[in-house]
């Protein structure tokens, strides 16, 4: 093992397992995709651009929002919805590559 390379712990794994989970659906990466080119959206646009009831976005929104690959913020009624970029660059880093990849 390299020195860059280490050992998962038990709650490492299930946060990469819950990360990965939220990014192993097309709506959820369709809705990655349309708020990479977006930028911040509303609900209400999300649902419209997506052809999605409230409820069923709702839902694709919580696990995203649970895995910290995206940020809500409340403004009166509505929530917004951006990508936390340096979550993601996290999650596509070198660093998490060397933890995956065999070591040479």
């Amino acid at each position: 093992m390299n020195a860059t390379t280490s050992r998962l712990t038990p709650n490492q794994l299930a946060t990469y397992e819950k990360q990965f989970k939220a990014l192993a659906d097309t709506k959820r990466l369709h809705l990655l995709n349309l708020l990479s080119v977006q930028g911040e959206m509303c609900v209400c646009d999300l649902t419209e651009e997506l052809n999605m009831a409230q409820s069923k976005l709702s839902y694709h929104l919580k696990i995203m929002t649970d895995a910290n690959i995206l940020l809500k913020e409340t403004r009166g009624t509505w929530s917004y919805y951006r990508i936390n970029s340096e979550h993601v660059d996290s999650i596509l880093s070198e660093q998490l590559c060397c933890i995956l990849k065999p070591s040479k």
